[in-house]
């Protein structure tokens, strides 16, 4: 089934970086969209694309400027990561589990995070219960959805096989095909 990030809050002057990584992250972490939201970001959108169009894959990113449109029309189980919600490590087999019958929507926030996304999720999930980057949120659960397959080799060629540019992994220096 399909895994889309929402990317909540997104503020143009404040968090094109840290975007920008939640969506390289979602990408090479096994999603398959993100969708942003919050203030337009054109040269977000662009810089992730560009990504997806030289080193492969089918991942797409869209805006979409009120993030109640995306959450009420998604179709599958809503997971709402945050500092507040259950342990990851209780609810993951659930999770996988879902994943296998739906599609999911990974929420991820950027500023204060409005009460009724709360509610709107079917998982209010946490990595742990201190503060941490929202990528470092993202990463842990996809691997652990994942079952770390997302790291394999045959996983990476099979989902950016059509990709322009490829690393060759070697122990020193830096290797492209």
């Amino acid at each position: 089934m399909k895994i889309t990030v929402l990317r909540l809050g997104h503020r143009v002057s404040r968090d094109k970086r840290i975007t920008t990584h939640c969506a390289l992250v979602a990408r090479a972490f096994g999603a398959d969209d993100i969708i942003l939201c919050g203030e337009e970001d054109p040269k977000v959108l662009e810089s992730v694309e560009k990504v997806a169009e030289n080193w492969g894959g089918k991942f797409k990113i869209r805006y979409e400027k009120n993030y109640r449109k995306p959450i009420k029309s998604f179709k599958g189980k809503k997971i709402h990561l945050t500092f507040y919600g259950l342990p990851l490590h209780q609810k993951v087999e659930e999770i996988r589990k879902d994943l296998k019958k739906s599609n999911l929507m990974i929420i991820i926030g950027a500023e204060k995070v409005p009460r009724d996304v709360y509610q709107a999720a079917d998982y209010n999930i946490s990595i742990s219960n201190q503060p941490h980057s929202e990528v470092a949120a993202l990463a842990i659960t996809l691997h652990e959805i994942m079952e770390g397959k997302e790291l394999k080799e045959e996983f990476q060629n099979k989902r950016f096989a059509k990709a322009k540019r490829k690393i060759i992994p070697c122990e020193r220096g830096k290797k492209f095909a």
